[in-house]
C-alpha cells in the first residue's frame, strides 16, 4: 500500500479511498484454473486484504486493520498472528518458499504519518526482526533459497524496485527508469524477477534476470497491468488489470478483472469478469502449492 506523490498524483491509503458514509464488504474468493470459476470462502462486514497462500496448502493469512490474520482453507478464522509490537501491518506481506519465514511490511506506532520498513519473523512466533532500515519500504517478494528479498521503496523522491540480503545490510537498487517501478517478485527458478512499471507511459508487466539486467516487456495492452505472481510450475503469471487506465496508481473501489499471462508466448487470457476490487485484491502471491488455483478479494461498499 503505497500512498507517494509522482507529480501531482496523489496515490492515497486504501482507507481513504471509502466513500464517506459507506463500510466495505470483503469477499475472499479461490479461483481454480482447472474449472475455470471462483468458490466464495467467506464475506465479511469488514475490510480485509491480500491473501497469501501458504506453501505447505494447509492455512491462509490476510491482512486487515494492522494486523495479519490466519484462515482455514475453508474460509474460517483461526487467530490473529502475534506480531510482536507491529500494529501497523500492510498488504505487502508473504512467506518463504519453505514456509518457515513471514515478511511483514509494518510502519513504526511512533510515526504518526505513513511509514513502512520490512520485517522478518518465524511463522511460529518470535519477535520480528527489522530487515530495512529505511521507509518507506514495501516487501514484495523473496528468492527461492531464502536469502534475498526484492521490494519496492521510494528513495529520492521515486519509487523503484530494491533487492537485500534477508538478513539485512546493503540495499541494491534493481531500477532506475522514471516513474513508477514496483511489485517485484522472484520466479520459482530465482532466475527472474517479475514487476510493474511505467516506463513506457502506462503500467505494464516487466521481468528482468535476478541482477537487474536484461529488463523485457511482458504486457503491452491497453489496460494498467499490476503484480504478476508467478505460478509455482513456472509456466504463466496472474495478474490484476484496471479497466480505465490508472496511470501510476493502484486504488481501491475500481473495476477490474484477473488475467492469466503465458510466461513463454506472453498471451494474455481473461480469468474473472470484471468486478469490484484493486488495492487489496491480490497484492501478493496466493498461489497454491500445485499452481492450480489461487486466492483473492472482491469488496462491495454498503451504507453505514
Amino acid at each position: 500500500m503505497k500512498p507517494i506523490i509522482l507529480g501531482l498524483l496523489a496515490i492515497q491509503l486504501a482507507y481513504g479511498q471509502i466513500p464517506e458514509g459507506k463500510k466495505v464488504i470483503s469477499s475472499l474468493h479461490l479461483y481454480d484454473l482447472i474449472d475455470k470459476a471462483s468458490t466464495v470462502l467467506t464475506t465479511e462486514k469488514r475490510h480485509f486484504e491480500a491473501p497469501n497462500w501458504a506453501p505447505n496448502g494447509t492455512y491462509i493469512l490476510l491482512n486487515s486493520n494492522g494486523k495479519i490474520e490466519k484462515y482455514s482453507l475453508k474460509g474460517d478464522r483461526m487467530e490473529i498472528l502475534n506480531t510482536g509490537d507491529l500494529q501497523k501491518c500492510n498488504n505487502d506481506h508473504g512467506l518463504s518458499y519453505d514456509g518457515r519465514t513471514l515478511f511483514i511490511s509494518s510502519g513504526k506506532n511512533e510515526i504518526e504519518e505513513h511509514s513502512s520498513f520490512i520485517y522478518s519473523m518465524p511463522i511460529n512466533g518470535g519477535e520480528p526482526k527489522m530487515i530495512t532500515p529505511l521507509s518507506p519500504s514495501y516487501w514484495h517478494g523473496v528468492s527461492p533459497d531464502g536469502k534475498d528479498i526484492v521490494y519496492c521503496a521510494a528513495r529520492n523522491g521515486n519509487y523503484d524496485v530494491y533487492k537485500m540480503s534477508a538478513n539485512g545490510g546493503e540495499e541494491i537498487r534493481l531500477t532506475s527508469a522514471e516513474g513508477l517501478d514496483d511489485g517485484p517478485e522472484y520466479s520459482p527458478d530465482g532466475k527472474f524477477i517479475y514487476f510493474n512499471s511505467f516506463r513506457t507511459g502506462k503500467m505494464q508487466i516487466w521481468r528482468m534476470l535476478s541482477d537487474g539486467s536484461q529488463k523485457e516487456q511482458m504486457t503491452f495492452d491497453n489496460h494498467s497491468n499490476w503484480f504478476a505472481h508467478i505460478a509455482p510450475h513456472n509456466q504463466n503469471a496472474v495478474l490484476i488489470s484496471y479497466i480505465e487506465d490508472q496511470v501510476q496508481s493502484h486504488p481501491f473501489g475500481k473495476q477490474v478483472k484477473l488475467r492469466l499471462l503465458d510466461l513463454n508466448t506472453k498471451e494474455v487470457t481473461d480469468l474473472t469478469p470484471e468486478f469490484f476490487g484493486g488495492q487489496g485484491t491480490i497484492n501478493v502471491p496466493s498461489w497454491n502449492p500445485e499452481g492450480t488455483q489461487f486466492l483473492y478479494v472482491t469488496y462491495s461498499l454498503e451504507d453505514l
